[in-house]
């Protein structure tokens, strides 16, 4: 097994992604379709949310892409929204599954206006897939360049 201290992890990119980049995307994609459009706060964010490269500039959203918090404090922070999604999911119904959301005065993302909460819930499920995705591949290259051999210089050149 290899072991990474937050240095290999923190910053590491592959691809354009980040490990810790995607998972503060993640913390993003929560707070906006979860505690946002369907639990109506309308200013769910963690200075540490990081939403997708293109969403242009919007007033009270964070957007720091040069924070590099310790991998402790990404995870803590990423539980805390896995537990807020699983407390939401383990009360409802499929009739609140097919309600519509209040919608959310002032700036934010998403924009004020009603959405499915299946669709909310939906847009999450796929940001964690995708970033599963991301973080396999990722881990994968770390690992092979953590164990891949080095060459040895030999009398004749390098093994």
């Amino acid at each position: 097994m290899v072991e990474f201290v937050d240095q290999d992890l923190r910053g590491s990119r592959f691809a354009g992604v980040d490990l810790s980049g995607a998972q503060f995307r993640l913390v993003f994609a929560t707070d906006a379709w979860v505690r946002r459009g369907i639990q109506g706060d309308p200013a769910p964010w963690d200075p540490l949310d990081l939403p997708w490269d293109q969403m242009p500039d919007t007033p009270g959203v964070p957007r720091d892409r040069e924070v590099r918090p310790s991998m402790d404090t990404v995870l803590a922070l990423r539980r805390d929204r896995t537990e807020g999604v699983r407390v939401l999911l383990s009360g409802l119904t499929e009739r609140a599954l097919d309600a519509g959301t209040e919608p959310v005065e002032g700036p934010g993302w998403p924009e004020s206006r009603s959405y499915p909460v299946r669709d909310c819930l939906l847009v999450v499920l796929n940001e964690e897939f995708q970033h599963r995705l991301y973080a396999e591949r990722d881990l994968g290259l770390l690992v092979a360049r953590a164990t891949a051999p080095t060459a040895r210089s030999t009398s004749s050149g390098v093994l």
